[in-house]
């Protein structure tokens, strides 16, 4: 099994949810997320005053699921989040030696289902 962890742009998550949907991918971990990588930051005024803003907020969606689904659901996630400039996010895949369902106590596959 893999865990695959997507760090994209807010406004590229409703539609990964649906293209994930429709390949059967049911569970999902989100979490709102802020970060920096090779965006430079971004100057703003507050109150006459000058900042400069280094974080800048993504969604982290994560899933566990099978090794022959990995290459599709990196595929999905890369087509469907490229927007071709700095900032879509970056895709971790570690491996998972094992997964437990708290209510069953099944594990390995079935426990993903």
């Amino acid at each position: 099994m893999k865990k695959v962890e997507a760090i994209i742009r807010p406004e590229a998550f409703q539609t990964l949810r649906e293209n994930l949907d429709v390949m059967g991918v049911k569970g999902l971990t989100v979490s709102e997320v802020a970060g920096c990588g090779q965006q430079k930051g971004q100057e703003g005024i507050f109150r006459g005053n000058r900042y400069e803003v280094k974080l800048y907020p993504k969604v982290k969606v994560e899933m566990v699921i099978e090794d022959s689904e990995v290459q599709e659901i990196v595929e999905t996630i890369t087509n469907t989040c490229a927007t071709d400039e700095v900032g879509d996010g970056k895709i971790f895949v570690s491996s998972i030696d094992e997964v437990y369902r708290i209510r069953t106590g099944e594990s390995g596959k079935a426990a993903l289902i």
